[in-house]
């Protein structure tokens, strides 16, 4: 990799003129300790010109709450996604919150797209092309893959790979040099986090895959300010509770609906430590003694009610149930009809996920940007700071 760095301030030690295009790279399930244990010497190398720092991500920690806190730069409470999966209150729908119209706050594409500026997306899944795209110039995702990115970066490998995000990075090398962009954001996928640990022989062959992918946009495009984050980290899991079947043996009418679920099962079987609870119609006096009950359940760690999780976990309160229950390290909840797969203590399952709090630090590192001055604790303050910094 070509290294080249630009120092606000000091233009005696300026190698290129200021960056013109700034690049996003959310990595899917990029929990601190793959970069602890996987080598990554074009990363490395980034965080040592740069900055490099731990942070939070959103609860509930997953995808797309994290993804969509990202390119707003703001809290679940403002941009309403709350949730992978949502039980719509007044109809009693369960609806994938993949689509654009579900987001409530602008996002920086739409902001670019308002200022004549050009943007692009490119993404491993398909559901983060439809849920971000609106404003983008250019959308791209390794399932909808257009002919020219196929002819440039060749067949995208299946979504279940360790070889699909380097195919996402380069498409977005390659649509950056097909048409200059103002600003450029990369999401990925966590297949390789979900199936292997991070002292995994597979762990270092896929982060070696994504490092070479972003040492070569850098080379190609040596100019740009970048700045790579995760949407949560990843946890080994060991227990699976069953909340609906805890409330049936109370005599408790209500549904529990799992956050963490989308259409990608083999990473996950929807199994994450996060779960919304609704009571049925005429269950509502018993809302507090439903929150006893899960807050003795062992696995559980922490049952909020509506209100406590728009206060504490800054969720939209149109968008949750009447609870929100969070899991302790080792569990997650699920459906009955996989508790039959499980032992008594989930032993043996090989089951990573997240979801819960324990996967709520992300790394974040910045490269070649004026980032003085400006706060990194969170990952959606690298929307912020696309808003504040870029798009002024």
């Amino acid at each position: 990799m070509k290294w080249a760095l630009y120092i606000p301030g000091n233009e005696s030690s300026q190698v290129n003129a200021m960056p013109k295009t700034t690049v996003l790279i959310t990595i899917d399930g990029l929990d601190p300790e793959y970069l602890d244990v996987c080598d990554a010497p074009n990363l490395r190398e980034m965080a040592k010109r740069g900055f490099h720092v731990t942070a939070k991500c959103m609860m509930p920690s997953v995808t797309n709450v994290n993804n969509v806190s990202v390119v707003t730069g703001k809290y679940p409470t403002e941009h309403g996604i709350s949730s992978n999966y949502r039980l719509v209150r007044e109809t009693g729908e369960e609806i994938y919150m993949e689509s654009g119209e579900y987001v409530l706050a602008e996002t920086f594409f739409q902001r670019a797209s308002e200022m004549g500026a050009t943007t692009i997306l490119s993404t491993s899944k398909d559901k983060l092309r439809t849920l971000l795209s609106d404003g983008a110039t250019v959308s791209i995702s390794s399932e909808r893959a257009p002919d020219w990115a196929v002819d440039a970066v060749g067949e995208p490998p299946p979504i279940y790979s360790l070889e699909v995000n380097g195919w996402a990075i380069r498409a977005a090398t390659e649509a950056m040099k097909r048409s200059p962009a103002d600003i450029v954001y990369i999401s990925t996928t966590d297949f390789a986090m979900h199936t292997y640990a991070p002292e995994e022989p597979e762990s270092q062959q896929h982060i070696s895959i994504l490092d070479n992918a972003i040492g070569d946009l850098v080379d190609a495009h040596p100019d740009v300010t970048l700045l790579l984050t995760a949407d949560h980290g990843m946890s080994p899991k060991s227990r699976m509770v069953v909340l609906d079947d805890i409330l049936s043996r109370h005599g408790i009418a209500a549904q529990a609906v799992p956050i963490i679920k989308d259409r990608y099962v083999v990473h996950h079987n929807n199994l994450g430590g996060c779960m919304f609870i609704y009571m049925d119609a005429g269950q509502a006096n018993r809302v507090e003694e439903t929150a006893q009950i899960l807050t003795e359940t062992t696995g559980v760690e922490r049952v909020y009610s509506r209100a406590e999780a728009v206060e504490e976990l800054k969720l939209n309160y149109e968008r949750i149930g009447d609870l929100v229950v969070t899991g302790d390290s080792e569990t997650v909840f699920g459906p009955k009809e996989l508790s039959d797969s499980w032992n008594d203590t989930g032993a043996g399952s090989g089951l990573r996920s997240h979801a819960s709090p324990y996967e709520q630090d992300v790394p974040i590192i910045g490269y070649n940007g004026d980032f003085n001055g400006f706060e990194f604790a969170e990952n959606r303050d690298l929307g912020r700071y696309v808003f504040e910094r870029v798009l002024k």
